[in-house]
């Protein structure tokens, strides 16, 4: 019986999202966040070699990226040319780009999806173009290999870090399920628990990325979010629940 959830999340400002298994379920919903995310240095971005006027292209999946990435530029003093074409996952990251250019004025794709295929459909006519795909250091995205797999001319570039928080202060095997929601999340409770499994508590799963991180860590998954079925965390977990009581049910 599910009687306590770790969210690998900070506490949410406002309604907490998790509020129908509170009242309905009588189950205990903690929070925390499991990992920092931190800027390299200017020394760090150099070392990478990288220069901006080489490229005609730059692919952006989230809003955390750009914000990094325009944050280097501007403590490195480069100017990243206005003839620059913009590639972002959704529209949503797309609009995000307004914070730091002048939108009407640039060249900017989205997928239409939010899907890695979809994106890079909207990058196919350019394929030949060498395109930067800035995200965590050290890190190589199924997106980076998909568009390497399919012979499209991308670097990868580090511009920040991910740092596994401390968890000491969790008693990990107090909780029924964790919820994880990124690769970053299912490395920083093992770097914390490592001798963390499936009899240690259930685990549930949203996005693709951090579903193969849970196997690649030898563990099992209990619930995946499934968007054509369910509109939340929430709701995978409700739905997992009541199958759950009406198997015992009709046991």
């Amino acid at each position: 019986m599910i009687k306590k959830i770790l969210i690998s999340q900070p506490q949410p400002t406002g309604k907490n999202p998790y509020s129908e298994l509170v009242e309905n379920y009588n189950i205990q919903v903690d929070f925390k966040k499991f990992f920092d995310i931190e800027p390299i240095n200017a020394k760090e971005f150099k070392n990478q070699k990288i220069n901006i006027e080489e490229f005609s292209g730059i692919i952006f999946t989230s809003r955390t990226a750009i914000d990094h990435f325009f944050g280097l530029m501007e403590q490195l003093k480069i100017s990243v040319p206005n003839t620059m074409k913009y590639f972002c996952a959704n529209e949503k990251i797309a609009l995000y780009l307004q914070k730091y250019i002048v939108y009407r004025k640039r060249k900017i794709f989205f997928g239409e999806n939010n899907t890695n295929d979809s994106l890079i459909e909207t990058i196919e006519k350019y394929k030949n173009e060498p395109m930067l795909l800035p995200g965590p250091e050290g890190s190589k995205s199924t997106l980076y290999n998909k568009l390497k797999k399919n012979k499209f001319n991308v670097t990868a570039i580090g511009i920040y870090k991910i740092v596994s928080s401390d968890l000491k202060d969790i008693d990990i095997d107090s909780f029924d399920m964790v919820v994880f929601f990124s690769p970053w999340g299912v490395k920083a409770l093992l770097d914390n628990f490592p001798e963390f499994n499936n009899n240690t508590a259930l685990i549930a799963s949203v996005g693709n990325e951090t579903a193969k991180a849970i196997k690649k860590a030898g563990l099992n998954i209990d619930i995946k979010l499934n968007p054509k079925k369910h509109s939340s965390m929430q709701a995978a977990i409700i739905d997992y629940i009541e199958s759950n009581m009406k198997a015992t049910k009709n046991a």
